[in-house]
């Protein structure tokens, strides 16, 4: 079940460098949010923190009411998905997808059918039905990308945590994928936050954009809101381009 995220005054030091400046942010369950920013903005230390891959430093994050400081990680229930798929090479694609199913303590494990049911029901949400047997290296970069999403979902995620997703693919399969993931997402409304540096990606993917710089959340907005009223000198800048370049529709609404 997807719960709402809250991020409250969030801390992060990488020796005398803060990474993270009393970061807040506010997450509606089954939203679709992007961190958009510079190299060094903060955005991917914001997602590890809040995946418990990284300890802040002060400050907490809350799933619903459950204050995640005090979860270890496999109690955050956290679906991650690496820019680089970070999938098992030796596993076949049904080893991949099951293995946070299979890795579960014996009392809480499903058993081998419920496993392959699962598995199974994933595939086809990801359209790779007929793959299992394939190795990673025996698929396509885009292919790769949706197993390696199949198996964060395996795990019923509370949130779906997406660190530049898309970035090792080109052009051509980044666009296929954007208009894929939109659409899944509409399907299974899981609460998601994804890293970005593709401004085209965030404004068109995102529900809303929370856009970092030197560490802070400088200001959080839909793409409409955000375009039209930067909220600072930074903003106005930083979506120069995108703001002079005609609007793309909407995934899924037809092209006038």
């Amino acid at each position: 079940m997807s719960v709402p995220v809250r991020v409250q005054d969030l801390e992060k030091n990488f020796g005398r460098y803060p990474a993270l400046k009393s970061v807040s942010l506010d997450i509606a369950a089954g939203e679709l949010v992007a961190l958009l920013g510079p190299s060094g903005s903060g955005k991917t230390t914001l997602l590890r923190a809040v995946a418990g891959l990284e300890q802040a430093d002060g400050g907490h994050v809350f799933f619903g009411d459950i204050d995640a400081n005090g979860l270890s990680l496999r109690e955050r229930r956290i679906g991650f998905v690496f820019q680089h798929y970070a999938l098992f090479r030796h596993m076949r694609v049904f080893e991949n997808v099951s293995f946070g199913l299979r890795a579960r303590p014996r009392a809480s494990r499903p058993s081998p059918e419920a496993i392959r049911r699962k598995v199974s029901e994933l595939l086809s949400l990801v359209q790779l039905e007929g793959l299992e047997t394939r190795y990673p290296a025996q698929l396509s970069g885009g292919q790769r990308q949706r197993v390696a999403l199949a198996r964060a979902l395996a795990i019923e995620p509370r949130v779906l945590l997406l660190d530049e997703p898309f970035g090792a693919l080109d052009a051509r399969v980044r666009k296929d994928l954007r208009k894929w993931l939109k659409d899944l997402h509409r399907r299974i409304g899981h609460t998601t936050l994804f890293v970005t540096h593709d401004q085209d990606e965030a404004f068109e993917l995102a529900d809303r954009i929370a856009i970092l710089n030197n560490g802070v959340i400088e200001q959080v907005g839909t793409a409409e809101d955000i375009l039209q009223r930067p909220a600072t000198t930074f903003i106005a800048s930083f979506i120069e381009g995108i703001a002079h370049r005609p609007r793309v529709p909407q995934l899924g609404a037809a092209a006038e």
